[in-house]
């Protein structure tokens, strides 16, 4: 960790570490800046302006050597201070008409300060109207000024009395300033948004503002901070429309880029008493800044403003560059503006600009211009910066002394960044953050079709929403194929870098058409974590991020959202996430279904006799487990129900589900069904011992103890290796991320349906046992088979069964919180998931094993076996 991020801001020092903007820079010379390892840059940002003669000019060194033999004094208030006076008439001499006193501050944001003092004072009036989109300054005055809520709504900003109207709009000046008449005191205005995003007004906005501020009595404030002192082109940017503002702010260039120092210009009607007497400041005015500002002032003029000429050219030179950019890559550059050396690239942050691709995603959250100046900075050295408020702007502000050959330099550079960002390729565009530049191989990039699905927008239709993350770092590719470019390490090094920086985003779209004629239309809301990710973040940071993730939803209009892969857990079962708002499924009522129906069928076409079989449930406590238990009770004979280790309550809530198993036996038994001539309930008919299953549940923990131990159809364990070879069919269903069930400790010819996620079964099995069916659980087929617009890691139109328990409830229009929590998967939810997906159409799919289809050929080969060892 480096000294900035250890010791002054933990948090931007962490976002530029992130994303390889934490340059450690040993040397500046004009526009140039050198790290430590020799790498050379051509700064485009030019401290936001505050740079005009670029890192260390030497006119100003040697202006403050000179200042140094001179024995002058710097900080002599009171008394009468002649380098701030001499500062004072020259800045008057140069300013438009009217200007007549200065008051000096240590920055732009104190310049706004003491301007907001002078027209309150002078006036009276309380109120100051800015425009949005704005940007004055941090500190208090000048952030309620300042037109952008996400900076002001942490602070208890704006402080009353400010109000802003639409930049660029003269009628909306006038409305606001005659429906309030005489409580204005100040209209304050950039003449070129900076960090707004280099926004223009229409041409004679200045002017019509300051005739409409006349008017009504209004002090117009021009915040010439950034746009001041050559940077446009001119002296000051409203030269060009000839207008003189009642008050003008300056700082930034002023300092020559070595001293901090601000200036609150005003007019004589302005000035007053009040404000003369009762603002100071300790530091400002102090002798060297002031000896610097006059050193700039002199620079700036000299033979006849040479320098504000050449501005002028390279301005020009360096717009047309870019217009001639735009012109080639039309599909991502939106707009070229600004004026001078205060230039701005707008991009295209349409994310169907980039279909398939991470890309689209970082447009969309205002995060590509923050990967653009990164990979400039890295792989082209040019340094740029976004504009703060105008977050899909790229700022190129380079000293006023930038050659014609770096603006080319820099024109190059963006042009072979817009090549690489052009072809849409993630890991293309963002492997400088984890590789060497020399590593050119990367695979063909062919995105996955976004498919152009809408909701009908009437009330027939369901609506939901669907939560996903990757497994692991190897299963991101689903998003963004390109992804399989990195190896794992590089992938953990990027995802380690953005995975705090991306929110929740939309990933697909679907529709869902029922046999039964019903339709509902889902999104999937994707979060940028793993399941190691959910685990090892604190609780609240990982609730934070599912919470995001739901309010997304619910802000897109979906009436029921799901809980996929490790967001149940993570979220215990659901319960975490119902007052979000929007009702919550975990899916795991129909995950039950579809887990017992595969074992079932898998028995079926290997031909096993299921009269003597033991079936281990592994997770049998957890929600899923025990709902797998009683389902399975009613084709099994004999079930080992396993817990987890080490946990005290384990043995007694499996006592518990086992005691349950036996009242759902006991009410099968009473309506008097047909039972599978394998199933517990066939050998319990006739007991004389089972309670009726009206009777209290300590009557079946009675029986679970007495006849049912020796019976022997229900045992547990919370020993796994001791007791898993055992067991012929197994199904795991734990919240663990370890693979717990392996080679060594499953019986010759077992059947293993595993529906955790991640898998609890070691991929090993595969080889090392050919004997063993491991059998994906969960997959069913969507009636339709409908597209979801990336990859989910199935075949195109199934789903695992927590997402079609969530289609199912938008399609029955059933908005309720359904299968949370442990007590929430009930045998009714069950049984009415079941009902469900026999009247929409859903069914088992085909087989797939560790993630890939069940071959043909890998069925023969078990039964094969499986016949050899009969």
């Amino acid at each position: 960790m480096n000294l900035f991020t250890r010791y002054v801001n933990p948090y931007l020092g962490d976002m530029l570490e992130s994303i390889k903007l934490d340059k450690k820079y040993v040397r500046g010379e004009d526009c140039l800046l050198f790290d430590k390892e020799g790498n050379c840059y051509l700064d485009c940002v030019a401290a936001y302006g505050a740079l005009p003669f670029g890192h260390n000019p030497s006119f100003i060194w040697e202006e403050i050597q000179r200042f140094r033999d001179s024995g002058e004094p710097s900080f002599i208030q009171p008394s009468a201070l002649d380098a701030a006076g001499e500062l004072a008439r020259r800045l008057v001499e140069v300013a438009p008409d009217g200007l007549e006193y200065v008051t000096f501050t240590n920055s732009g944001a104190e310049a706004v300060e003491a301007a907001i003092k002078l027209c309150r004072s002078c006036t009276g009036r309380p109120g100051i109207l800015a425009t949005e989109n704005s940007f004055h300054g941090k500190t208090f005055g000048a952030l309620s000024a300042t037109g952008n809520q996400k900076y002001q709504s942490p602070f208890g900003a704006p402080a009353e009395h400010f109000h802003h109207i639409v930049f660029g709009d003269a009628a909306a000046l006038e409305s606001e300033l005659k429906s309030h008449p005489d409580y204005y005191a100040a209209c304050i205005v950039e003449p070129i948004q900076g960090e707004g995003g280099i926004v223009e007004p229409p041409a004679g906005y200045l002017a019509a503002a300051k005739e409409i501020c006349k008017k009504y009595g209004v002090l117009l404030v021009f915040d010439e901070v950034q746009t001041g002192l050559g940077r446009t082109g001119t002296l000051f940017a409203c030269e060009q429309e000839k207008v003189a503002p009642d008050v003008m702010v300056l700082a930034k260039a002023l300092g020559g880029g070595i001293i901090p120092v601000g200036a609150c210009l005003s007019s004589k009607n302005a000035y007053n008493e009040d404000f003369a007497l009762k603002h100071s400041s300790t530091f400002a005015g102090n002798s060297l800044a002031c000896r610097v500002g006059l050193k700039v002032l002199e620079i700036l003029t000299a033979e006849n403003g040479s320098l504000l000429r050449q501005v002028c050219r390279r301005g020009k030179y360096f717009k047309s560059g870019l217009f001639e950019l735009q012109q080639r890559y039309p599909d991502l550059i939106r707009g070229v503006r600004g004026r001078g050396l205060m230039l701005g690239l707008e991009f295209n942050m349409d994310r169907d600009q980039f279909p398939g691709s991470l890309l689209g995603v970082m447009a969309e959250q205002e995060l590509l211009t923050p990967a653009i100046s990164s990979y400039l900075l890295n792989v082209e050295k040019i340094r740029v910066a976004p504009t703060l408020n105008g977050n899909a702007v790229i700022g190129i502000e380079p000293p006023l002394t930038i050659s014609e050959e770096q603006c080319s330099k820099a024109l190059a550079g963006l042009e072979a960044m817009l090549e690489v960002l052009r072809k849409g390729n993630t890991a293309r565009f963002l492997s400088y953050l984890v590789r060497s530049q020399n590593e050119k191989s990367y695979p063909s990039f062919v995105p996955y079709p976004a498919n152009k699905i809408f909701p009908d927008g009437n009330t027939e239709e369901g609506r939901f929403a669907f939560l996903i993350h990757g497994l692991d770092l190897k299963s991101y590719h689903q998003f963004d194929n390109s992804l399989l470019a990195f190896t794992e390490e590089e992938l953990a090094e990027l995802t380690e870098k953005f995975g705090g920086l991306i929110e929740p985003f939309v990933i697909g779209r679907t529709k869902v058409h029922s046999v039964g004629g019903c339709k509902a239309y889902g999104e999937f809301i994707a979060l940028p974590r793993t399941t190691d990710d959910l685990i090892e973040m604190p609780r609240q940071e990982a609730l934070a991020e599912l919470k995001a993730a739901v309010a997304l939803a619910r802000k897109r209009g979906a009436r029921i959202v799901g809980l996929g892969a490790f967001t149940a857990v993570a979220s215990m079962g659901g319960l975490y996430l119902k007052n979000e708002g929007v009702p919550i499924t975990t899916g795991n009522s129909y995950t039950v279904v579809a887990a017992v129906d595969a074992v079932n069928t898998a028995t079926e076409k290997m031909h096993i006799d299921r009269s003597k079989i033991p079936a281990a449930i592994v997770g049998a406590t957890g929600s899923i487990g025990r709902g797998i238990a009683l389902l399975l009770s009613e084709t099994v004979p004999h079930m080992i129900l396993i817990g987890t280790p080490n946990n005290q309550t384990s043995s007694k809530r499996m006592h518990l589900l086992a005691a349950e198993i036996y009242r759902y036996q006991a009410a099968l038994l009473q309506q008097d069904l047909p039972l599978k001539p394998c199933s517990m309930g066939n050998l319990l008919a006739g007991c004389p011992d089972l309670p009726p299953p009206d009777a209290p549940m300590e009557a079946f923990k009675t029986f679970v103890d007495d006849k049912g131990r020796r019976r022997g159809l229900i045992e547990f364990s919370t020993d796994l290796d001791s007791v898993l070879p055992r067991a012929d069919l197994v199904i795991s269903a734990t919240s663990t991320t370890e693979k717990v069930i392996h080679a060594g400790n499953l019986k010759s010819g077992a059947i293993v349906c595993d529906i955790s996620r991640p898998p609890n079964v070691s991929e090993e099995v595969a080889e090392a046992r050919p004997d063993v069916l491991v059998i994906d659980g969960g997959g069913i087929e969507v009636p339709g088979l409908p597209s979801y617009g990336f990859d989910i890691g199935l075949e195109e139109g199934l789903a695992y069964a927590c997402l079609a328990e969530t289609m199912m409830l938008a399609l029955e229009h059933h908005y309720r919180h359904y299968s949370l929590g442990s007590s929430g998967v009930t045998l009714e939810t069950i049984l009415q998931t079941r009902y469900w997906a026999a009247k929409h159409g859903f069914k088992l799919a085909a087989f797939r094993s560790f993630n890939r289809p069940l071959s043909e050929e890998s069925w023969q080969r078990l039964l094969q076996t499986h016949s050899a060892r009969v």
